[in-house]
């Protein structure tokens, strides 16, 4: 599962994290204010309350890393900037004006940062949908997590390489609702970890990966029309699905 790293534990952050864990990240919050960064105010989520660095330092970075950063200071915004930069992520937002963006981007291009990286930023964050309370930020923030994660695909953790069924999406055509990399595991006790967008597609995916696993097969590629099911719901297409099937036995 990506990690949502949330610079910030105030009131945009709060929404955000509540929408990303709804959004299947494993979110984490860091703050160096115990009454913005505590258990009670995130039950959704991992807390580390502690200086900012501190924090990014332990938890390391890894490639299917998105960070938000929404702290309560241009100079904090500043620091945790350019301690994300010089590691591994799939994404880095930070919130601010325009002026305030131009400033530090500024001040990291003097410090070394290429302007290539910078450019990989997105700031001002979230996309432009007009929102002005926190809860509305947090939305076009996690829209853009959503729009930037479709287009990567959706990374799979190295513990899901364990015995079980990995189903994974390798071609996606029409209103599918997960795109290209979406995955999910089914594990031999029947468990599943991850989706491939759910509804009647997901239910007969999960049925073939359980059916491979009791005959012993390796693998296959499955397609799976949901332009029937979305015909009888009134919709105008359920789009098609490519699913590779495989088996991992150890």
């Amino acid at each position: 599962m990506e990690r949502l790293i949330i610079c910030g534990g105030g009131h945009v952050g709060l929404e955000v994290a509540y929408i990303g864990a709804r959004l299947e990240f494993d979110v984490i919050v860091i703050d160096d204010r115990e009454e913005f960064a505590n258990q009670g105010r995130f039950p959704m989520a991992q807390v580390l309350c502690r200086p900012f660095l501190q924090a990014l330092e332990e938890l390391g970075s890894r490639e299917d890393d998105y960070y938000v950063l929404v702290t309560r200071g241009h100079a904090y915004d500043r620091e945790c900037l350019e301690k994300v930069l010089g590691g591994r992520y799939a994404y880095v937002g930070m919130i601010g004006s325009k002026g305030k963006v131009k400033a530090v981007k500024e001040q990291l291009l003097q410090s070394g940062i290429a302007p290539e990286v910078l450019e990989q930023v997105h700031a001002p964050i979230g996309l432009p949908i007009g929102g002005e309370t926190p809860a509305e930020i947090a939305v076009s923030i996690c829209a853009q997590l959503v729009q930037e994660r479709a287009r990567l695909g959706t990374a799979v953790p190295a513990p899901l390489y364990a015995p079980g069924v990995l189903c994974t999406i390798v071609k996606k055509t029409g209103s599918a609702p997960r795109g290209v990399g979406a995955w999910l595991h089914v594990a031999p006790d029947g468990t599943v970890t991850g989706t491939i967008g759910g509804g009647a597609a997901e239910e007969k995916a999960i049925a073939d990966a359980k059916d491979l696993w009791k005959s012993g097969g390796e693998g296959r590629v499955v397609l799976y029309d949901m332009s029937p099911e979305a015909k009888d719901l009134g919709m105008v297409c359920g789009g098609k699905i490519e699913v590779e099937i495989k088996a991992l036995r150890g």
